[in-house]
């Protein structure tokens, strides 16, 4: 794994940062996801191929988000972050979601009550390339699917943000240290330098530092 990928795992990885792109990316910048309702996940999952072997896979950051009373989990929120175009993508999303709801299906075997404690898995895929993404969005777009099947056939949306061409105007709304992550590779990509305002940082700008 690449430095820059480890430095952006760790600065995600901070509560106040984590609900920040959460907020601004899926909820228009209001305040939905608090960052003290935030506790980490269990990235590793497990799957079993035609080899019989075992294999891992790895999110880059996953939270739970959950509510106050008796930390009941309202989503598993996942992050991963892009700096090359990658065509499988919808399916290696699908494989990281479908292990999270199977880990609740066997909660569930483990107490027949668990039930009414599902509670849905989102992922957010952060691309950091400075080409547009114009390869798949859906798993239908991965699969040669005859035109009689595809009705039958279900369909799987990964959510992918290109962060190099974000509106500077949802720039703006980042107030954790991702705004000057953002704002860097928006410029970079406009006109393909940076400059650095002070204005950008936020006023409780710890995170970021902590990572020099």
């Amino acid at each position: 794994m690449g430095e820059k990928d480890i430095t952006e795992k760790t600065l995600e990885a901070y509560n106040d940062v984590f609900s920040n792109i959460i907020n601004v990316l899926l909820f228009d910048g209001r305040n939905v996801v608090k960052e003290d309702s935030l506790t980490d996940a269990n990235a590793l999952s497990q799957y079993k191929a035609d080899d019989t072997k075992i294999h891992e896979q790895e999110r880059d950051v996953a939270k739970y988000w959950n509510t106050n009373e008796a930390n009941i989990h309202i989503c598993l929120y996942g992050l991963e972050n892009q700096t090359a175009i990658d065509v499988d993508i919808p399916l290696r999303i699908i494989s990281y979601d479908g292990a999270a709801y199977r880990a609740q299906l066997l909660k569930k075997e483990e107490k027949e009550t668990y039930r009414a404690k599902l509670y849905p898995v989102v992922t957010l895929v952060l691309y950091f390339g400075e080409k547009r993404w114009e390869k798949p969005h859906t798993l239908h777009e991965c699969l040669t699917i005859p035109e009689d099947l595809k009705p039958y056939v279900s369909d799987y949306k990964v959510n992918i943000f290109e962060i190099a061409w974000l509106e500077e105007e949802t720039v703006k709304k980042f107030k954790s240290d991702f705004r000057i992550v953002a704002d860097y590779f928006v410029q970079i990509c406009k006109n393909k330098n940076w400059t650095c305002s002070e204005t950008l940082f936020p006023p409780k700008s710890t995170s970021l530092k902590s990572l020099k």
